[in-house]
């Protein structure tokens, strides 16, 4: 019983470490338009997020690993600066002034096609 007890409690701490790998629940993934000081004026950058792990493409094309420093804060390798992120994880504030923000996702319309009698 005593060694039940004992994976139920190595278990239950694995599943906590790897909810908090996902940096507080906000997500990153996804693509970002250039608003401010852009490398390409309206470049989208592109970030794929492995928990605190972070693969970036800039708005010029630029590709670099990244990490989380902390929640709220990326590190940049490449670029060789950090940069804020709110809470949403909507936009991206890098410490020489650029600015990404969300891009909307694309949602392309599907023609429904009808046959006819």
């Amino acid at each position: 019983m005593r060694t039940l007890t004992s994976a139920l409690a190595i278990s239950a701490t694995l599943i906590a470490t790897d909810g908090s790998a996902q940096v507080q629940g906000v997500d990153l993934n996804g693509r970002f338009r250039c608003v401010a000081l852009c490398g390409t004026p309206g470049g989208f950058a592109f970030i794929t997020q492995n928990g605190w792990q972070l693969n970036v493409l800039s708005d010029a094309g630029v590709p670099s690993r990244a990490w989380v420093d902390y929640p709220g804060r990326i590190w940049v390798e490449q670029a060789n600066q950090g940069a804020i992120y709110s809470p949403d994880g909507m936009t991206i504030q890098f410490d020489r002034g650029t600015i990404w923000r969300r891009a909307p996702v694309a949602l392309s319309r599907v023609r429904a096609s009808m046959s006819r009698p």
